[in-house]
């Protein structure tokens, strides 16, 4: 009888050294928990994870020592605690978004599994708590997390800078669009006059007089070189829009220039007068001529087309803060409210020009050249009071102006 128990107890501490072996081999923490939630067994990787003796935690409540804050370091009641549901309700508990608390005060993230224990009559006695530290993975979950949010915010971006451009593109073809059904409008015209000046020569050319001939031909002439003009203006703005436009920098002395499109333009238009006004004697900068030649003579153009001889239109050049100010005044006819919101736009002329040439293309052609030298331009008009253009283009210079 003595050598059947003691064969038991040898084979019962067999097992338990076998089971004492298993644990301590485990790397993952490992330690029981009686109905009190006092440690009963503790394993080296649960004690070296949190930095205590094992001998140190047996019989102590596991909870105050590495459970009892959260995450944010705020207090973990201990009835809200899963560890403890497992034996308080016989439900194996399985978290991942907890911490462990170490003995020096310091918590790391933690995956757990808190499994009930039953005894040999079923009944709960507590339970084991298997545990990891998932740093680690956590990183990688973040940096993942981050790497995916700053991909998707890189679609998100992509995708609207796409839409974009395809709004662009379709308003670009729907422009175009446009912009040949008005180029093909405005050449029907001067077309259909030429076409018929021609036929009426043809047809009634005995009965016609040498003076209503002329008349006819001269408005052929007229019409050609509108087309002209319109041709020419078209090829400016299409290499604006394809090629571009390279600046070429002249020094000039501004005043001078100015004076001399002033004489240009009265040998043009006799019997109106420009009074050109300024301060400044001397003024010498570098720009691209041709273009500003181009602006100015445009609105000095139609300054004088749209006033009547017997009114001055006035042209004043001023010089601030590295920016040269062209003021062009008139009294002439003016322009529609309705019409000076689209007084840039190609082959748009106001309604109140009657009869008076021109293509509609001009001030286009001045937007875009007052544009390329990095300047701006705004008109303001009144119906039948005339019209203001202030054009503003940066000029610096180190030239020390006398005033006059």
């Amino acid at each position: 009888m003595n050598k059947k128990i003691n064969r038991t107890d040898i084979e019962l501490a067999n097992l338990r050294r076998q089971h004492q072996l298993i644990l301590n081999s485990v790397g993952e923490g490992i330690y029981g928990l009686d109905v009190l939630g006092n440690v009963t067994f503790v394993n080296p990787a649960a004690a070296s994870l949190i930095g205590w003796e094992m001998d140190d935690l047996i019989g102590k409540s596991m909870h105050a020592i590495l459970h009892h804050s959260k995450p944010d370091g705020t207090a973990y009641p201990r009835e809200e605690c899963h560890i403890y549901a497992a034996f308080k309700e016989g439900t194996v508990r399985r978290v991942d978004n907890e911490v462990f608390w170490r003995k020096d005060g310091t918590s790391f993230p933690v995956e757990y599994i808190s499994t009930p224990m039953h005894n040999e009559k079923n009944q709960l006695i507590g339970s084991v708590v298997t545990f990891r530290d998932i740093t680690q993975r956590k990183l990688s979950e973040s940096i993942l997390k981050s790497a995916n949010e700053e991909l998707e915010q890189r679609v998100t971006e992509r995708t609207s800078e796409l839409s974009k451009a395809n709004e662009q593109l379709k308003q670009l073809n729907e422009d175009r669009s446009r912009f040949v059904a008005m180029v093909c409008h405005e050449f029907r015209n001067p077309l259909n006059n030429i076409a018929f000046s021609v036929s009426s020569l043809k047809r009634y050319n005995r009965q016609l007089s040498a003076e209503e001939k002329t008349e006819y031909l001269s408005d052929v002439e007229t019409n050609v070189e509108r087309m002209t003009q319109m041709t020419n203006e078209l090829l400016v703005i299409g290499k604006i829009e394809t090629e571009g436009i390279n600046l070429s920098s002249e020094k000039i002395d501004l005043v001078q220039f100015c004076q001399k499109l002033v004489a240009e333009l009265k040998q043009t238009y006799p019997t109106h007068k420009v009074d050109f006004d300024t301060d400044i004697s001397c003024l010498k900068v570098e720009v691209d001529c041709q273009l500003l030649r181009s602006i100015i003579t445009n609105i000095l153009t139609n300054s004088v087309r749209y006033s009547s001889a017997d009114k001055s239109i006035q042209f004043k050049l001023d010089y601030n803060h590295s920016r040269a100010v062209f003021l062009i005044k008139d009294w002439g006819i003016g322009i529609p409210k309705s019409d000076i919101y689209h007084i840039f736009e190609p082959f748009h002329r106001g309604k109140n020009v009657s009869n008076v040439p021109g293509t509609g293309l001009g001030l286009n052609i001045v937007k875009r050249f007052v544009d390329i030298l990095g300047g701006e331009i705004n008109i303001s008009s009144k119906v039948n009071r005339g019209t203001k253009v202030e054009i503003i283009v940066p000029l610096p210079t180190s030239n020390n102006f006398p005033k006059g």
